[in-house]
């Protein structure tokens, strides 16, 4: 291989890297562009804040039913520290309880999997944003970096049901979220 090939090759890889790094430091309003805030309302149990959530999207309206084909994004910001495992734990809990026919083990144990790797432990002020991406999945930023990108529909549908479902185990944040109720 001569040097100009192998300069050329080195370049080739650079520029692959940079166009990857953009996407790993981009904020999710990027993957959401002109997204305004619908709703928000802040989860408590027991009295006890556990964290304040906004719903943002670029088409939908407020109040509005819920577009499985629009894009949209869920931002949580933490009230109290809170293991990964837990958060994890919580979600497939809860994805269990609202699709208890249509998942198999194996399945669960790759979407765990997943959640491991978008989701850290977090503390008070910490935020985790999820992006939902019609046709595609879902994005995870933590703070303004994404973390994680789970390109699995299913996953992004069954994961954003724990709040947006009609069934959800809060269907007072559920409309808040939606903009159909005030906080």
């Amino acid at each position: 291989m001569t040097r100009q090939t192998s300069r050329l090759i080195h370049h080739a890889i650079c520029f692959v890297l940079m166009l990857q790094s953009a996407e790993l430091f981009a904020d999710w309003r990027e993957a959401i562009p002109n997204a305004r805030r619908l709703g928000y309302g802040e989860m408590r149990v027991f009295g006890f804040s556990i964290y304040s959530a906004q719903f943002w999207s670029s088409r939908l309206i407020a109040g509005e039913t819920l577009d499985a084909d629009v894009p949209f994004a869920l931002e949580l910001t933490y009230s109290r520290a809170i293991s990964r495992d837990d958060l994890v734990e919580a979600s497939i809990k809860e994805i269990r309880r609202l699709s208890p026919n249509t998942l198999n083990s194996e399945l669960m144990a790759r979407w765990e999997s997943e959640m491991f790797q978008a989701f850290v432990d977090v503390r008070a002020g910490d935020r985790i944003t999820g992006v939902y991406m019609p046709g595609e999945g879902a994005r995870f930023y933590v703070g303004e970096n994404l973390r994680h990108v789970v390109r699995d529909v299913a996953f992004a549908k069954a994961f954003f049901s724990i709040w947006l479902d009609p069934r959800t185990r809060n269907p007072e944040l559920r409309a808040q979220l939606l903009g159909a109720a005030k906080p």
